[in-house]
């Protein structure tokens, strides 16, 4: 990403628009995109380019103010066909799995569509569903139960929907479907994997008994772990099943103990509900040597990074110099810190 800078004239003009605006919050924000606005119409990008680009900022922003209202609420995102009909076991799935997770205090998001996003939307209820919904000429407008509350955005892109079904949400449950649900799918373990995204508990939900996941395991087991192009145990990090029960408790259990994490520099910092005994945190590093790129798994006090934003300073902390090559195996660091002795009982 690069910093052109524009003319001092015409910064010092945007500033001024930017004053009257009352924008003081972020303002070095608002004025890169300001500035990579002019930077397009200076290269005279092409009309189309120039569509997209604005259409993507306004959905983002459309969404954006969705979700602001609900910022501090945790969210779950359910992922499915939107052909799956009212009678068949897996609408059942979605709907009741979506039921205790609110009742947890959890918040729903869908795609906000028929199936499986009506039934998530409809076993949630409407007061705790949110819905990011794609325009599309052969498909459903959102379903009644999001979109009567106001709680949905429509979008025409759908990278920029993907975006915003994965961006608020610390938890994903996927139920059987077609291409769409297997690419936010993939896209969910894609972004763990390579790191891009903090790790997260992320389960394949089937109807009772059923074979759907096991068949795509058998598939990531037998052709591509042995060609290698993923890595032994990369698809360990879901969980796969066919008990409401156990999808709450995998998306609930995952924040029993850890909270969220901060990379300063090239040492992660994580943090935690409840502060780990020293006999515990010696446990974790004779366990996971192997992720330690250099000394070892200490307690830590907040960073100097964190102490200027005021990030969670009242939080127990663990730092680390962690293998690269490792940051795909984060959550079963974090598994084990949610089953220490230690640890808080589940949320």
């Amino acid at each position: 990403m690069t910093d052109e800078p524009l003319p001092e004239a015409l910064s010092a003009e945007i500033n001024a628009v930017l004053d009257d605006a009352g924008v003081h919050s972020d303002r070095r924000l608002v004025m890169r995109m300001l500035r990579t606005a002019i930077l397009l119409g200076e290269d005279g990008a092409d009309r189309l380019d120039l569509k997209i680009a604005s259409a993507a900022l306004a959905e983002m922003r459309d969404a954006f103010r969705l979700f602001a209202p609900f910022r501090g609420a945790s969210k779950v995102t359910v992922f499915g066909s939107a052909r799956t009909r009212q009678d068949d076991p897996l609408y059942l799935q979605a709907r009741d799995v979506a039921a205790v997770l609110a009742q947890d205090g959890w918040m729903v998001v869908t795609g906000a569509g028929p199936g499986i996003m009506q039934a998530a939307a409809e076993g949630a209820g409407p007061e705790r569903s949110l819905g990011v919904s794609i325009r599309l000429p052969f498909e459903e407008k959102a379903n009644g139960l999001v979109a009567g509350q106001d709680h949905v955005v429509a979008m025409k892109y759908f990278f920029t929907r993907k975006l915003m079904l994965i961006k608020e949400s610390r938890g994903f449950i996927c139920l059987p479907g077609g291409f769409g649900t297997l690419d936010e799918m993939f896209e969910l373990l894609t972004l763990q994997q390579t790191g891009k995204a903090e790790p997260m508990p992320i389960v394949l939900l089937d109807e009772p008994g059923g074979t759907f996941w096991h068949g795509l395991r058998r598939f990531i087991d037998q052709e591509l772990a042995p060609a290698g192009v993923i890595s032994e145990g990369d698809f360990d990090r879901v969980v796969i099943t066919d008990s409401v029960e156990a999808a709450r408790d995998e998306i609930t259990g995952f924040w029993r103990n850890y909270d969220s994490l901060r990379w300063i520099g090239d040492e992660l910092v994580l943090r935690l509900r409840i502060a780990p005994t020293d006999a515990e945190i010696a446990d974790l590093n004779e366990r996971f040597a192997s992720m330690i790129a250099s000394g070892s798994i200490t307690r830590a006090e907040p960073r100097q990074p964190e102490i200027a934003d005021g990030d969670l300073l009242e939080l127990p902390r663990l730092a680390l110099h962690l293998e690269q090559r490792q940051v795909g195996n984060l959550f079963r660091l974090i598994g084990a810190i949610n089953q220490l002795p230690s640890a808080a009982p589940a949320r």
